[in-house]
C-alpha cells in the first residue's frame, strides 16, 4: 500500500514547545466516477481553449494574466510576479493561539479537515499536546501560511492523533439573518410537541458515516457498467408525488397512530409507551389504543 503524501510538513507550537508535524488530506473526492467531455462525432476528448472575448482569437499561456474588474470592461492588470509578492512569507509553523471550549465551536466556520500527525522525533509533545486538550475537552486555534494564504486552523484530537480544519474567513460565512428572518415566532405544546418527542425517541441512533448512502454515485456505477456489458439499461424509479398533509395528523401517523384522534390530554410518557390502554370514565367506556411503531431497517444501495 502506497503511503499517503504529505500536503505539508512544518512545526506545531504550544508556548515553547515544538514538535515537527505534517497535514494529510483527511476528506478527497478523487474516488468519485469522473466523465470526461467528448466530440459526440469522432469520441475523441476535447480540450479547453481559452478564446479573447472580443477578437475571437486563442489566447496562448504566456499571454494570459490576471485582471480585476473595476467598472464594465475596465480591468486592473496583475502581472504573476506582483500577485506573487501578496503571498505572505511562511516560516513553516503552526501557532497555537489560544485553547477555546470545544463547546463553542461553530460548525459554519469549518472548512477542509487534514490530518495532523507527528514526525518521528516529535512523538512525545504531539502525545502530550493531544492528551492535554482530551483532558481539557479544549480546541486549539492556530495560525499559518497553507496554500499561499495565512489561514487560520482548528485543531482538535482525533483518535489516536490530530485533525486540522481549515476554518473560513469571516466574510466567507454568510449571516444567518436573512435565511431565517421570515420565520415566524410559534410555540408548540401540547399533543403535537409530545408526539414530536415520542418520533424523536424511537429515531435515536448514533454516528456511523459508513451506512451514509451515495446513492448517486451508485446508480451511475450501474449505468456504466451496464453499457460496457451492453445489457439493458436500468429504469430509474419514479420518486412517490408528495402530498401535503396536516401537521397534527403526519404526527400521528408518524408515531403509529394511525388515522386515530386523541380525546385525553396525553403525557410524554404516556407517548412513549406502546401499551393499549382502556379506561371507563362513565357508564360509556372510551379505548384509547396506542402502537410502537415499526424500527425502520436501513438497506445500503448495491
Amino acid at each position: 500500500m502506497v503511503a499517503p503524501r504529505a500536503n505539508w510538513k512544518g512545526y506545531i507550537k504550544f508556548g515553547e514547545v515544538s514538535c515537527p508535524v505534517a497535514l494529510y488530506t483527511a476528506a478527497s473526492s478523487s474516488e468519485r466516477i469522473a466523465f470526461n467531455t467528448l466530440n459526440r462525432k469522432t469520441g475523441n476528448r476535447v480540450k479547453r481553449e481559452f478564446i479573447d472575448s472580443e477578437t475571437g482569437d486563442p489566447v496562448e499561456r504566456d499571454d494570459q494574466v490576471k485582471g480585476y474588474e473595476i467598472e464594465n470592461g475596465q480591468y486592473v492588470v496583475l502581472e504573476p510576479d506582483e500577485v506573487a509578492s501578496a503571498v505572505p512569507e511562511s516560516d513553516k509553523t503552526l501557532r497555537i493561539e489560544a485553547f477555546i471550549p470545544c463547546s463553542q465551536i461553530d460548525t459554519a466556520y469549518l472548512d477542509k479537515p487534514y490530518y495532523l500527525a507527528p514526525d518521528k522525533l516529535g512523538t512525545e509533545a504531539y502525545v502530550l499536546l493531544r492528551d492535554g486538550m482530551k483532558s481539557q475537552k479544549v480546541a486549539a486555534i492556530a495560525r499559518t501560511v497553507l496554500f499561499r494564504r495565512m489561514r487560520t486552523v482548528l485543531i482538535r484530537p482525533h483518535g489516536k492523533g490530530l485533525i486540522a480544519s481549515t476554518l473560513n474567513f469571516d466574510y466567507e460565512v454568510r449571516s444567518p439573518v436573512e435565511a431565517f428572518e421570515d420565520i415566524p415566532e410559534l410555540k408548540i405544546e401540547g399533543e403535537m410537541i409530545e408526539l414530536a418527542r415520542h418520533i424523536i425517541g424511537t429515531k435515536k441512533g448514533s454516528f456511523d458515516a459508513s451506512s451514509f448512502d451515495d446513492r448517486y454515485e451508485a446508480a451511475v456505477a450501474e449505468l456504466v457498467k451496464a453499457k460496457i456489458e451492453g445489457r439493458t439499461l436500468p429504469k430509474m424509479k419514479a420518486s412517490p408525488a408528495f402530498k401535503p398533509n396536516e401537521l397534527l395528523q403526519a404526527l400521528r401517523e408518524s408515531a403509529g397512530m394511525g388515522g386515530k384522534k386523541s380525546k385525553s390530554k396525553r403525557s410524554a410518557a404516556n407517548a412513549n409507551s406502546g401499551q393499549t390502554r382502556q379506561k371507563s370514565a362513565k357508564p360509556t367506556a372510551k379505548t384509547e389504543s396506542k402502537s410502537k411503531s415499526a424500527p425502520s431497517s436501513r438497506r445500503r444501495a448495491s
